[in-house]
């Protein structure tokens, strides 16, 4: 058995992975109900969205630079922070990553719907099923994979926003404030689900060439390229057919984009649904697969999952069963608000534990600091990740007035995980290497 993850990931991968994670993934799914609570001000509220995600991967592009780890999220909780608090909220990311998978995979049969009837759960299965194999015999494969599709998904997009064009109203800026912050608050629990995932690039240092230049300077990249397209898209959508049309329909850019195209919009849109929603789906997995690979390997999963293909230098195992709980993802709920919610939560608890471990490194750590590519001064970092730990707070409290279930079940299944943590701390397996 080999002993270290197989490297072969290249920048243009990093920026396919981290932007490919985001882009298309929730703009499938997120506008309809962003527009149902925020109306126009969805429009202003996709630009505040963006400003946490930019914080936040300041801070993780600093922590990249300094000590780049596969499943880095965990890595660097787990060494700065406490096992314990690592283990929680990668515990939450678990769940969420299951449901991830599941609400993809939904919005992509959903799509498919328009133009053939097929049965959901087994067309489902089948996309979990090539995602697994991909991921299974080669992080280069996958990435690779994910490149291809990021680059046809960017020209489908543009192919969106030039018929647009003629229509776009720039009035809409104004408008989006007519009633306030009060909808553009409540819509951002929801347009902050864009840029998730962004920060996937730094997941997979271990398997990068060069990580502490290359990683950050990938994360970098997709952060700018998911504003940008993202923007556009919001922008074109609301000019096209308006805030209340994207509420009300059930595939809101196949709706924007029959404004612009006429019998062209299905083929078109149906065609980057599948292209957007299979990437994200690829990179989703990935990162998942990795968190139970690292979980596995500090020995607070069993250890089996900290193994590595002999062949591949993959986390098969973690692989294995990173797709037995997408399977049974299927059995949550369907409302995609309470998804969604699912899984910006524990999302924000991540962001919250990378950003202490990074006050931490700055505080106490001096040589770790100094190791890191990003000059950024020890104060410098404490002011970012300090923002950063109160926005991911704020950010994940938002969504309790509109579905408290979700932070129900997250609480129910962080106390499930905890007490696992507890017996096998008992054992003698404190979550340290």
């Amino acid at each position: 058995m080999t002993e270290k993850l197989r490297t072969g990931v290249r920048l243009i991968d990093l920026v396919m992975l981290g932007a490919g994670t985001a882009i298309g993934a929730s703009i499938f799914s997120v506008l309809g109900p962003a527009a149902e609570v925020g109306g126009e001000g969805i429009l202003i509220a996709v630009i505040v969205a963006a400003l946490p995600m930019v914080l936040f991967g300041l801070v993780y592009a600093y922590m990249a630079s300094a000590l780049p780890r596969t499943a880095a999220s965990f890595e660097w909780q787990r060494q700065f922070t406490h096992p314990m608090f690592a283990f929680g909220i990668v515990w939450l990311r678990v769940l969420s990553n299951a449901v991830v998978m599941i609400v993809l995979a939904r919005v992509l049969v959903n799509y498919l719907g328009k133009v053939v009837t097929l049965p959901e759960k087994p067309l489902i299965l089948a996309f979990f099923t090539a995602v697994f194999a991909l991921n299974y015999v080669g992080v280069a494969v996958a990435a690779r994979t994910q490149t291809i599709l990021m680059l046809l998904l960017l020209a489908v997009f543009a192919v969106f926003v030039i018929a647009g064009a003629p229509q776009l109203k720039p009035q809409l800026f104004a408008h989006a404030f007519a009633g306030g912050w009060t909808p553009i608050i409540a819509a951002l629990p929801l347009m902050i689900q864009l840029f998730l995932g962004i920060e996937t690039t730094t997941e997979v240092g271990e398997e990068v060439d060069d990580p502490k230049r290359v990683v950050p300077l990938g994360l970098g990249l997709a952060v700018a390229l998911t504003v940008v397209v993202y923007v556009a898209i919001a922008f074109t959508a609301l000019s096209l057919i308006g805030a209340d049309a994207l509420a009300k329909s059930d595939a809101p850019l196949l709706t924007a984009a029959q404004a612009a195209l006429g019998a062209w919009a299905t083929p078109l849109i149906v065609t980057a649904a599948v292209l957007a929603l299979s990437k994200s789906m690829n990179a989703v997995f990935l990162v998942f697969a990795r968190f139970l690979y690292a979980m596995g390997r500090a020995g607070v999963l069993p250890s089996a999952l900290g193994s590595i293909h002999p062949r591949f230098g993959t986390p098969h195992n973690a692989t294995m069963v990173a797709f037995g709980a997408s399977c049974a993802g299927l059995l949550l709920p369907s409302s995609l608000l309470f998804l969604l919610l699912a899984v910006s939560i524990p999302t924000m608890m991540k962001y919250l534990g990378t950003c202490l471990a990074a006050w931490v490194v700055a505080d106490k750590h001096p040589e770790i600091h100094a190791q890191a590519r990003m000059r950024f001064s020890r104060s410098t970092v404490k002011v970012l990740s300090g923002l950063g730990m109160i926005a991911a707070v704020v950010i994940a409290s938002l969504g309790f007035g509109t579905d408290w279930k979700p932070y129900a079940l997250l609480a129910g299944w962080l106390a499930l995980g905890l007490a696992y943590y507890g017996f096998v701390a008992r054992r003698g397996g404190d979550g340290q290497p």
